[in-house]
C-alpha cells in the first residue's frame, strides 16, 4: 500500500512563526501536494476550476465513478493472498522446483514460493515509489492525464498477465503485475481531488475513496471464488483478458464525464469568496469613460448582481458564515488535541529530515511496511508450518482474504474520529501496542492466535497508513509534505526489496519456520516505536498552538524559532 494513499485531509493550515517570542502567529491554509519537487513557477501547475460552475448532479456522478474506479482498479495487487492459491494451482514458476521436489509432488517448492512472493513484493514497491511521479503529473498536468495514463497501464498489465498464462513460454507475470500496480496508483492518487467537488462533505468523500482502495483487494478474492466455483474453467488468462474492460471504461469516463482539471481547493474558494464580498469591486477605473450617470449606475448594478450571484454560489458550496466558523473551530480543536501541531512547520524540508521526528518515523514505517507486506505474501505458508496443517492454514488464509478488504472499509470512517480526538503521542502508542500484539500472536502456533492476528492486522493496516500521513501534516506541514513524505515512501519501498532475502532466509536457514523473522521484526518495531512515542510525548510538552486569543503561552513556544528557519 502506498503511504501517500491514506491522507487524513487534502488541505489545512501550516504554522509559520514570524518571531521566536512574539504574541501573534500567521497561519496560512495550504493544499496538500504529492509532488516531491513542486514547480517554482505557478504557471507550471495545472489549472483548477470552481465546483460551482459544474452542476451538482454531474459532480455527484463524478464522485460515484471515481469511487467505483478505485474499488475496481486502485489496489487490486494487494489481494495477492487470495490470488496466490490460483497461481500455485496454475503452476506459475513450477519450473523453478528441483527434480526431488517434483517427485515428492509438493504443493509449492521453495524457489517457487520465493519467486511468487517477489511477484507481490515488486508490485508493493512499485505502488509506493510510483506515488512520486504520479504526484508530479497530477500537480502539473491535472487528473485527466493521470487517469488516461492509469487506464493505459492497467490495460497493459492485464494483457501481459493474460498472455503470460496463455503462453507458457512467455514470462510476463512480473512485468504485468508491475503495470497493474502502476496503473492503480495513477488511478488512485488523483481521486483525492474529487473531495473538492463538495467541500462541505470532503471528509466523507475522502473516506469513501480510501475505503474503496482497501476494498479493491477483494477483486482477486472474487476471481478466486469464481475460479474454484467453475472447477478451474475460468482460467486466469480469461479473467485478465476480461478485466481489460475496466481500464477501457475508466478511459471512456475520463474523456467524457470526469473533470479534465482539478476542482478549486477550499483555500482557493476562500479567496474567491473574499473577492465576492468586496463591494469596491463594483467600481472600475474604466467608469470614468462613462459620461451618463444613469448608464454608470446600470453598469455598476449589473456588476453587483453578478458579484452577489457568485457569492450565493460560493456560500452554497462552502456553507454559510456559521458553517465555516464551526469548521474553523473544529480544526483548531483538532490541532490543539494533537499536542504537536506545527512542530516543524516553516522549516525547510532538508532540515526537517535531519531531526528525530523524521528519522524515527521513517525507521518505524520501514519496519512496519516490511512486516505487513511479508505477512500478506506469506500468510498461508507461515500457518502451514506453525499449525502443521494445510487445511487449517487455508482456513486462516480464507479469513484473511475476506477480512483484509472488509476491515479496511469498516475501519476507515472511525479512523478519522480516532485521529482527530487523540493526541499524536497517544495514537503512536496505540499503533505500537497493536503492532507488538500482532507480533506476539503471530508467533504462537495455535489456530485462535492466527485468527486474532488477522483481526488485529486488518485493523492496524489502514490505521497505520492514515496515522502516518496525519503525523506528517501535523509535524512537517503541507508545504513540505511532498518532499518529506516522498523520501519516506522511497526508502520504505527500497527496503522492501529485502523481503526477497527474508523469504530465502525463512525457507532455507530456518527451514520454513517464520517465528524467528516475526520475533525480530516485532522486537525491532517495538524498540523503535517506543523511542518515537517517548520522544513525541516529551516534545509535545513544548509544542503548542497558543491561547484562544492568539497569544501563545511562553512555555508552549514552537520548537523551531524563526532564526533557525533562516539558517
Amino acid at each position: 500500500m502506498s503511504l501517500a494513499q491514506h491522507v487524513a485531509s487534502t488541505e489545512g493550515a501550516d504554522r509559520e512563526w514570524l518571531e521566536p517570542l512574539i504574541e501573534s502567529e500567521n497561519v496560512l491554509r495550504r493544499v496538500l501536494s504529492f509532488d516531491p519537487l513542486p514547480p517554482r513557477q505557478v504557471e507550471e501547475q495545472a489549472e483548477h476550476i470552481p465546483a460551482y460552475k459544474v452542476s451538482k448532479v454531474r459532480r455527484a456522478i463524478q464522485v460515484a465513478i471515481t469511487v467505483l474506479a478505485c474499488w475496481l482498479a486502485s489496489g487490486i495487487v494487494f489481494g495477492f493472498a487470495a490470488l496466490k492459491p490460483v497461481l500455485i494451482s496454475e503452476g506459475v514458476y513450477r519450473e523453478q522446483c528441483t527434480r526431488e521436489e517434483l517427485k515428492q509432488n509438493v504443493e509449492i517448492c521453495m524457489e517457487q514460493d520465493i519467486r511468487l512472493n517477489f511477484f507481490f513484493t515488486l508490485a508493493s514497491i512499485t505502488t509506493n515509489i510510483s506515488a512520486l511521479p504520479v504526484g508530479a503529473v497530477l500537480d502539473r498536468y491535472g487528473p485527466r492525464v493521470c487517469g488516461i495514463l492509469g487506464s493505459i497501464f492497467l490495460a497493459t498489465g492485464s494483457i501481459l498477465m493474460s498472455y503470460a498464462f496463455a503462453i507458457p513460454e512467455f514470462d510476463g507475470y512480473l512485468i504485468g503485475n508491475f503495470f497493474l500496480a502502476l496503473g492503480g496508483t495513477f488511478t488512485f492518487v488523483p481521486s483525492f481531488q474529487m473531495a473538492n467537488a463538495f467541500p462541505k462533505y470532503s471528509g466523507t468523500i475522502v473516506a469513501l475513496i480510501t475505503g474503496s482502495f482497501d476494498a479493491s483487494a477483494a477483486v482477486f478474492l472474487f476471481y478466486r471464488m469464481a475460479y474454484e466455483a467453475t472447477n478451474h474453467v475460468f482460467t486466469p488468462s480469461r479473467f485478465f483478458l476480461f478485466y481489460t474492460i475496466i481500464p477501457i471504461l475508466i478511459l471512456i469516463c475520463q474523456l467524457t464525464l470526469l473533470p479534465s482539471q482539478s476542482y478549486d481547493t477550499v483555500p482557493q474558494l476562500d479567496k474567491k469568496l473574499e473577492k465576492a464580498r468586496d463591494e469596491t469591486r463594483d467600481v472600475h477605473t474604466s467608469d470614468e469613460e462613462i459620461s451618463s450617470d444613469d448608464e454608470l449606475d446600470r453598469v455598476r448594478e449589473q456588476r453587483s448582481i453578478r458579484r452577489q450571484k457568485k457569492l450565493r454560489k460560493l456560500d452554497k458550496l462552502l456553507g454559510d458564515e456559521s458553517d465555516r466558523q464551526e469548521r474553523a473551530e473544529q480544526e483548531l480543536e483538532r490541532q490543539t488535541k494533537s499536542a504537536v501541531w506545527g512542530a516543524l512547520h516553516g522549516l525547510p524540508a532538508r532540515k526537517q529530515m535531519l531531526t528525530p521526528w523524521f528519522i524515527l518515523i521513517t525507521l518505524l514505517t520501514v519496519l512496519q511496511m516490511l512486516r505487513m507486506n511479508y505477512f500478506i505474501a506469506t500468510i498461508r505458508s507461515q500457518y502451514e508450518y506453525m499449525l502443521g496443517s494445510e487445511a487449517l492454514a487455508a482456513e486462516v488464509n480464507r479469513l484473511f482474504d475476506v477480512a483484509l478488504p472488509v476491515g479496511g472499509v469498516i475501519c476507515t470512517p472511525f479512523i478519522g474520529l480516532f485521529l482527530d480526538n487523540l493526541s499524536v503521542p497517544m495514537v503512536l502508542a496505540v499503533i505500537v501496542a497493536l503492532s507488538t500484539s500482532i507480533g506476539i500472536l503471530n508467533s504462537i502456533p495455535v489456530l485462535w492466535a492466527g485468527y486474532w492476528t488477522v483481526f488485529l492486522f486488518v485493523l492496524l493496516r489502514p490505521l497505520y497508513y492514515s496515522a502516518m500521513s496525519d503525523y506528517a501534516t501535523k509535524v512537517f506541514g503541507f508545504k513540505t509534505f511532498g518532499k518529506v513524505y516522498g523520501v519516506i515512501i522511497c526508502l520504505s519501498g527500497l527496503v522492501n526489496l529485502s523481503q526477497y532475502v527474508i523469504d530465502a532466509l525463512t525457507l532455507e536457514t530456518f527451514h520454513g519456520d517464520p517465528t524467528p523473522v516475526n520475533v525480530v521484526l516485532a522486537a525491532a518495531g517495538f524498540g523503535v516505536g517506543s523511542v518515537l512515542v517517548i520522544f513525541v510525548w516529551y516534545q509535545g510538552k513544548v509544542v503548542g498552538i497558543g491561547e484562544p486569543d492568539g497569544c501563545p503561552d511562553p512555555e508552549r513556544q514552537p520548537l523551531i524559532p524563526r532564526v533557525w528557519q533562516e539558517m
